[in-house]
């Protein structure tokens, strides 16, 4: 192949045709590179005033030239296969137009993202070499790759034999130390966003998702655009400068603030070379991860097909990527590569799966509505200790970690308040700032314990800065379940934390510690009190002879207090108000 790769526009014809001659030019078995590729390379960016960069195989050939601009040179080794624990076998000479031939973080971030066996560049002024500096992959030290760099050198003066023999020797290093810490290197993210007007840092929430899911974060871009680019997300100019950036920082994967179009992940693929998801694909695949039950597993396959399904345009790096990754987990991993008549096809299974799962959940919600404990539904933002809580009150062993939707399968606890009053505690997945709308739709049956809640308690994290816009976050979705008017509690939890806030505080709202425990009467006496406003309290004497009249009772409401004397059995009981009427005209003889 003789063609000239890169930016060629503006370059006549004549010229390009000279410099594919440089494909003629091998270097020998000793050689680095020729003093006759060295001459060209100089000639032709003192010309065009551009970065030209020359890829050389270990058998001396020229397999690829290419043009950059001024600022920064085409990198086409980014189509090289990258190797796991060797060189790529070929080395990258580039060329300086402003005559200083150090190596950039670009430059360097290249040579070990893909193992090549070289990265050089050569300082050229007026079309005259100045300096070569030549960088080799390094020691590894814990996670991170050295670099080993020779410069500066006299373009003409080469220590050939030297430059050579290392090329080896790296190899060597690489191989020695790499099969062993792969396995378990996290995948390196870049996190990509735009300046929102809201005083809320969606951007340090992105990074907590990254690291939940497993990736580590090594670089952040933040853009300041009035809209969002159709095709690119944030404009042709800007997915350049992320292309370096991704090259200096050896990332595997690019992960958007956004949704993205199929459009927008395919030119945004093309362009970096890595992986490219946005924040649903996340949260998603964090979701897969977390799913134990089966009803949790179906929901996040059916959420991830369906958002899936429209973008199979934009999956292309992500389908073709060996092992997996961040974004392509789960119970639904292996659909993407079907055509979309067949996912189609799966999507109604789930949906039928998860609709006799829906039944089942229907008939344990009016046994249950048939002995009507009151129902708490524990609610809020991500990790805002909803799990530790539920711990707190009812001795269960709820996981309760330091993570984002460290739950997500339901959880039911029954706990007894004092005076003997039962009360079933239901803690739920935790909702985030731009929830999926797959996630709100398949998680739908799971989301109906809050809206037939008696109460909700609104568990917020009074230690974040951002608590206020949570809560928003919270309160919107609970009206978009229908939920809005249901009796609410503000939980303001992590008071333990140096940094937690003093919320303003309304009636029967609380402040506590759910970690030790710190304000936990204070929010029973506060659940009494609501569950007190929405019901009503009987006392009642229920002779012998009647008795059946108790089986009424326990029908319809809930005993606090039974035993009994001589004339019969004295009941202590609690109703909903709309079972007042139902329990009045069940034992109406008897005085209330």
């Amino acid at each position: 192949m003789t063609k000239i790769n890169g930016n060629i526009q503006g370059i006549k014809q004549t010229l390009l045709e000279r410099m594919e001659s440089m494909y003629d030019m091998h270097s020998a078995a000793y050689e680095f590179i020729s003093a006759e590729l060295i001459a060209s390379l100089s000639e032709f960016t003192g010309i065009l005033s551009r970065e030209i960069s020359v890829f050389i195989s270990r058998d001396g050939r020229v397999v690829d030239v290419s043009v950059g601009d001024a600022g920064k040179v085409s990198l086409p080794g980014m189509r090289l296969v990258r190797n796991i624990d060797r060189l790529c076998g070929v080395r990258c000479i580039h060329t300086h137009p402003n005559g200083d031939g150090r190596l950039s973080g670009v430059d360097l971030g290249t040579l070990r993202s893909m193992r090549l066996d070289s990265m050089a560049a050569l300082g050229v002024k007026d079309g005259t070499p100045t300096s070569m500096y030549a960088a080799y992959v390094g020691e590894l030290s814990d996670t991170e790759r050295g670099v080993l760099v020779y410069g500066p050198m006299r373009p003409l003066k080469l220590p050939h034999k030297q430059l050579i023999d290392e090329i080896y020797a790296a190899d060597e290093r690489l191989k020695s130390t790499t099969s062993d810490v792969y396995e378990a290197h996290p995948e390196r993210a870049i996190l990509v966003g735009i300046e929102n007007t809201e005083s809320y840092d969606t951007m340090d929430e992105l990074a907590e998702l990254a690291k939940t899911a497993g990736a580590e974060v090594v670089g952040r871009s933040l853009q300041r655009r009035r809209q969002i680019d159709n095709a690119s997300y944030i404009g042709s100019g800007k997915l350049d400068e992320l292309s370096l950036m991704g090259c200096e920082l050896e990332a595997d994967l690019f992960i958007f603030d956004d949704e993205l179009s199929a459009i927008q992940l395919k030119n945004i693929e093309d362009a970096v070379g890595v992986s490219v998801i946005d924040r649903t694909t996340l949260i998603l695949d964090i979701f897969a991860s977390r799913a134990q039950s089966r009803e949790g597993k179906l929901q996040v396959e059916l959420a991830q097909l369906k958002y899936r399904l429209p973008r199979l345009l934009g999956q292309g790096a992500a389908l073709t990527r060996q092992g997996g990754g961040i974004g392509t987990r789960g119970p639904g991993e292996k659909k993407l590569e079907i055509d979309r008549r067949r996912i189609r096809r799966r999507i109604y299974e789930l949906e039928q799966e998860l609709s006799d799962i829906e039944k089942q959940r229907e008939l344990r919600r009016t046994r249950r509505e048939k002995n009507p404990i009151p129902l708490i539904a524990l609610v809020g933002y991500t990790n805002a200790g909803k799990s530790t809580l539920l711990n707190a009150l009812s001795g269960a062993d709820v996981l309760a970690e330091d993570k984002l939707f460290a739950t997500l399968d339901p959880v039911v606890r029954q706990v007894e308040l004092e005076g003997g009053r039962e009360i079933l505690f239901s803690d739920t997945v935790g909702f985030i700032n731009k929830l999926p709308h797959d996630i709100v739709n398949a998680f739908h049956s799971t989301l109906e314990e809050v809206s037939n809640a008696d109460i909700i308690l609104h568990v917020v994290d009074a230690s974040s800065p951002y608590y206020e816009t949570q809560m928003r976050v919270v309160a919107d979705v609970l009206c978009s379940l229908g939920a809005g008017d249901t009796p609410r509690i503000n939980v303001y939890n992590k008071l333990d934390k140096a940094d937690a806030s003093s919320p303003r505080m309304k009636d029967n709202d609380v402040s506590i510690s759910a970690l030790n425990g710190t304000g936990l009467d204070s929010l029973k006496n506060s659940i009494i009190a609501v569950l007190d406003k929405s019901t009503v309290t009987f006392e009642l004497m229920i002779p012998y002879s009647s008795y059946d009249a108790i089986n009424a009772v326990r029908e319809q409401g809930t005993i606090i207090e039974e035993r009994h004397e001589q004339d019969g059995t004295f009941v202590k009981a609690s109703f909903s108000q709309d079972a007042v009427w139902r329990v009045k005209k069940q034992i109406d003889s008897y005085k209330i």
